[in-house]
Order: C-alpha cells, then sequence, then structure tokens
C-alpha cells in the first residue's frame, strides 16, 4: 500500500516536469495511452459481446477517467501536488461519508469542510482556478468509483476498467497528434509524461489489485488517507513546494475526517 500511494504520487511529481514542453494536456494523453495499454492486457475485453446496458457506463467511465486526470493535473500545474491531491481526496472522502448514516461521519464531514474552507480561504495569492480544478478532479474521483460499481456489476473482472481506459486513449489520441505536429517535445519530456503513467497508473493499479486479496478493504480505505500526505512531502522534497502551517492543518483536517470515519466503522 505504501509503495502504491508513493509511486502513484512520485509519477505526478514527475510528469509535472514535462508541463514546460508538453503542457498538462500532453501529459494527461501520455498517460492515458499507458494506462490501456497495461489495462487492455491485463482486462482482456471481448469488445463484440457487449450490450449497450454494458457500453452505457463505460463510455461515461472513459469520460470521468480523462477529465478526472486532466482536471488533477492542471490543478497541480497551478496550485502544486500537494493541494491539489488533497482537494481532489474530498471526492472518495465524500462517498464514504454520504453512505453512512453516523453522527460521526457528520462531524467528519464538517472537519473536512473546515479544512476545505482554510485552503480555500481568500488571500492575495489564492489561485481559484486551481482551487475549482482541484475539486472538479474531485467530483470526477467521486463519480469514477460510483461508475466503476456499475461497470463491476454489468462487466466481468477487470474488461470494464479497460474497456474505459481504451476509449479514453482514443479520446486523447487527437490531442497527442497535435502536440507532436505543433511543437515536437524532447525525449526527455516523453519520458517524464511515460513514467508518469507507469508510476501514476500501472504500478498503483497492479499493487492495488495484490493488496486487496491480503488486506481488508476497511484498512485499505484508512491507507488511502495517507495519500495526500505523500503528495504534499513529494511535492515538497522532490519538487521544491513547500507549504505553510495553514496548508499542513487543512491536510491534516481532511486525513484526519477520513481516518476517524474509517476507524469506528463496524
Amino acid at each position: 500500500m505504501a509503495g502504491s500511494g508513493l509511486s502513484n504520487q512520485t509519477g505526478a511529481a514527475i510528469g509535472s516536469l514535462a508541463f514546460p514542453a508538453l503542457g498538462p494536456v500532453g501529459v494527461v494523453a501520455v498517460r492515458q495511452y499507458v494506462a490501456a495499454v497495461v489495462l487492455l492486457a491485463v482486462g482482456r475485453p471481448r469488445l463484440r459481446s457487449y450490450t449497450w446496458a454494458q457500453w452505457r457506463p463505460m463510455l461515461l467511465l472513459a469520460v470521468v477517467f480523462g477529465t478526472m486526470n486532466l482536471s488533477l493535473y492542471s490543478a497541480i500545474d497551478r496550485i502544486g501536488l500537494g493541494l491539489a491531491v488533497t482537494l481532489e481526496f474530498l471526492g472518495p472522502l465524500a462517498v464514504a461519508l454520504t453512505a453512512a448514516r453516523r453522527r460521526v461521519d457528520a462531524c467528519c464531514a464538517l472537519i473536512a469542510a473546515a479544512g476545505v474552507v482554510v485552503l480555500m480561504r481568500p488571500q492575495p495569492s489564492t489561485d481559484y482556478v486551481g482551487m475549482a480544478l482541484g475539486l472538479l478532479a474531485a467530483v470526477c474521483w467521486a463519480s469514477y468509483i460510483l461508475l466503476n460499481r456499475t461497470v463491476g456489476r454489468r462487466v466481468p473482472g477487470a474488461q470494464g476498467s479497460a474497456v474505459a481506459a481504451g476509449v479514453s486513449a482514443l479520446m486523447f489520441l487527437p490531442v497527442g497528434l497535435v502536440v507532436v505536429l505543433r511543437d515536437p517535445p524532447g525525449l526527455a519530456a516523453v519520458g517524464f509524461a511515460v513514467a508518469a503513467g507507469v508510476l501514476s497508473s500501472a504500478v498503483p493499479y497492479l499493487a492495488d489489485l495484490c493488496t486487496l486479496r491480503r488486506v481488508p478493504a476497511q484498512a485499505f480505505g484508512l491507507f488511502m488517507s495517507v495519500n495526500p500526505v505523500l503528495a504534499a512531502l513529494v511535492g515538497w522534497i522532490g519538487l521544491g513546494q513547500g507549504l505553510g502551517w495553514t496548508e499542513w492543518a487543512s491536510i491534516g483536517a481532511i486525513v484526519a475526517a477520513n481516518s476517524l470515519s474509517m476507524l469506528t466503522r463496524r
């Protein structure tokens, strides 16, 4: 679980190094290509056997998958890795809290909301576009979770995720062609983008498959709370994106809200 989380955030940090040459859109396009290759190899979908009732959620999942990564990487470009991932983490946290009916979950929601208010408080340097992109990534992650449940019920194995990744990669194919033809990137930039795809898509996906066979779902969900902290640390150490004590307090509040909700769940 630690390797999966660290790989994911390190991949995002490495991908941001290619922003000057490829931009967030170009990096996301390469990441979608890598994810498609890995998931199609693992899932091996049978395209001719699906009905429209199966295709519909898979197509929606493809749109959400691409939008989620594009909004997250655009947010990273504007507000940094730690804050962007923290805002995106509100998506699965919201799904977990809205599915519960306990007083402790209501308290956790208030704690998380307080953290968001502090993060988005008006300041001369506040980038509201970057914040909005981070929140859009959160909405997409929540939608991704809900759609994955539907796809999992209608399509066997990992075929649904593989189809969604493949369709998403096809959607980004024109973007990749435009980026390459308009201003051909150097090998270093392409290498950074490919590394981001491998570390943020392939490695976490395969690691999570192995982990969920050995670790209870509740413990897995609890460890997910560490991702905003890992992102902030990777951004600080690897990219020099330091955070103030208020930002760290906000990240701590959001992480604490998810941890408390998971620890008190039966």
